[in-house]
């Protein structure tokens, strides 16, 4: 058999050598399964220790010399409903720790996570704004609304607007290039009229995301989950906001 299948259920190379030699060879002492699995005295004789541990074993006396022999192996699914219990037991208990290692993660979170999205991925990029913007305090978020990028990023998308209006979730706009209305709950201004910039930008909360066009003409998309680089850019946003 799969000696890996043994080892799944927490065997090592030895208790599985003992184990299927005592299937084999029937009732045999410590002398003669050291022998058949090419092992010494003392390390078989710990091998069958665990297994009568486990109950997978188990000995009898005769001649005044200790002899093993193999239970029922049935009995190995004893050792997969232990395994499966251990599982439950360690879930409830990771339960109660995961708030302690989710402020790990997110203290680990300084360091910036970038995510990138192929043309047909970028809907999943406005999902994830509509999904963090809606559990935000501030419902909001803000565009560089890049001319020549705008029919890309909502093409697989195209009612994204009437999905935020009705989360009620607010943006504030900076146009780059022609084009653009009001929808609801949002602002716009432009920067410059004649101006077509290669890169749309939506900054929300705890992430950036950039969407452009590769070498190819394709457009691409990359998050950039960091909120030290958020901070920054919300509040570069907001002094040229006050500017326009």
């Amino acid at each position: 058999m799969d000696i890996q299948i043994l080892k799944n259920l927490g065997f090592s190379d030895k208790h599985a050598k003992a184990y299927l030699a005592l299937l084999s060879f029937g009732p045999s002492s410590v002398r003669r399964l050291a022998e058949e699995c090419d092992i010494n005295r003392g390390t078989t004789y710990d091998a069958l220790k665990w297994l009568q541990e486990k109950g997978l074993v188990d000995f009898y006396k005769k001649d005044s010399k200790q002899h093993f022999v193999a239970k029922d192996p049935e009995k190995l699914h004893d050792l997969v409903r232990e395994k499966q219990e251990e599982l439950q037991r360690v879930d409830k208990k990771l339960g109660k720790h995961v708030s302690e290692l989710q402020a790990l993660y997110h203290k680990g979170g300084e360091r910036p996570i970038a995510r990138y999205y192929e043309r047909k991925d970028l809907h999943l990029i406005l999902e994830d704004v509509l999904e963090i913007c809606e559990a935000d305090e501030e419902k909001e978020c803000r565009i560089y609304s890049a001319a020549g990028l705008r029919e890309y990023l909502y093409e697989s998308f195209p009612t994204f607007s009437d999905v935020r209006i009705a989360k009620g979730i607010g943006v504030k706009v900076i146009a780059l290039g022609e084009g653009g209305q009001l929808r609801g709950l949002d602002e716009r201004k432009w920067l410059d009229h004649h101006i077509n910039p290669p890169t749309y930008i939506i900054i929300y909360p705890g992430k950036t995301a950039y969407i452009s066009l590769d070498a190819k003409g394709e457009p691409v998309g990359v998050v950039v989950e960091n909120d030290g680089v958020y901070q920054t850019q919300k509040v570069l946003f907001e002094t040229l906001w006050k500017t326009l």
